[in-house]
């Protein structure tokens, strides 16, 4: 009686220990594989216009085909990341059917611990509470001018520089942005205007890549309007005028998400 009795509690333990495992293993896997439809994958990265030589990443990369076509198409080095190992064996295979392993790698992570920080391009199809947690990495570890793009889900409170409805693919939304410097606080500069190259001192302050703030321009100063950011490039007018700056990149500061 005592044997059966320990047999049923060994077979018990097993088998809690093995679910356990299991439920493990499911809550790991923060976002559903859904492949992204070909179309939406060849709008994101029209959007990013990856250039040769430059390195996108691709968080959550399912079967691969992101980072794949990236590669064929425009000559960049892809760097998929799934915590998923079918994953990223099947993104393995159809890498190699490509013909693309020489330019293409293929990761078994967690995509909140990985390091992206020397992304020229990002892209996501992930959930919206996995892109609030990766917004301030985002936004502090990737460098100005970085292009990031993701598929059905936005940023929250940080609005997209664009937003393209994919008509090939029953309207779902691709949301781009461009990582803005850091550029809140005083710098001199050189601003470009339709008359030429003038000094100035900017006092701004920063949502994102919205910029509010004066121009100081000898004893002239102006209340800046329409201040946007591309990475540290600032356009913004004033006075009637357009004027464009290359910024000086302050410390990096990721806004709570």
């Amino acid at each position: 009686m005592i044997a059966q009795n320990m047999n049923r509690l060994l077979v018990s333990s097993a088998v809690l220990t093995m679910l356990t495992s299991l439920a493990i293993a499911q809550v790991q896997k923060d976002v559903p594989f859904v492949p992204t439809p070909q179309p939406v994958v060849e709008e994101m990265l029209r959007l990013a216009e990856p250039k040769e030589g430059e390195i996108l990443y691709d968080l959550g990369c399912g079967d691969g085909r992101i980072v794949i076509t990236a590669a064929k198409k425009y000559n960049v080095k892809g760097i998929g990341v799934d915590i998923d190992p079918q994953r990223i064996k099947e993104s393995n295979e159809n890498a190699t059917k490509a013909g693309v392993t020489d330019r293409v790698k293929f990761l078994e992570k967690n995509l909140f611990e990985m390091d992206f920080s020397d992304a020229d391009v990002l892209c996501m199809y992930l959930l919206p509470s996995v892109n609030a947690k990766l917004k301030p990495k985002i936004l502090a570890d990737m460098k100005p001018g970085a292009r990031v793009v993701s598929h059905a889900f936005d940023l929250g409170d940080w609005k997209p520089d664009k937003t393209v409805p994919v008509k090939e693919s029953n309207n779902r939304t691709v949301y781009f942005w461009i990582v803005p410097a850091q550029v809140e606080g005083t710098s001199d500069v050189t601003l470009k205007t339709p008359q030429g190259e003038q000094k100035a001192t900017l006092n701004l302050k920063q949502n994102y890549q919205h910029v509010a703030g004066t121009a100081k321009i000898g004893a002239k100063e102006l209340q800046i309007k329409d201040g946007k950011l591309a990475g540290d490039r600032l356009t913004f007018s004033a006075d009637g005028e357009t004027y464009t700056c290359q910024l000086p990149v302050k410390t990096r500061k990721s806004k709570a998400a």
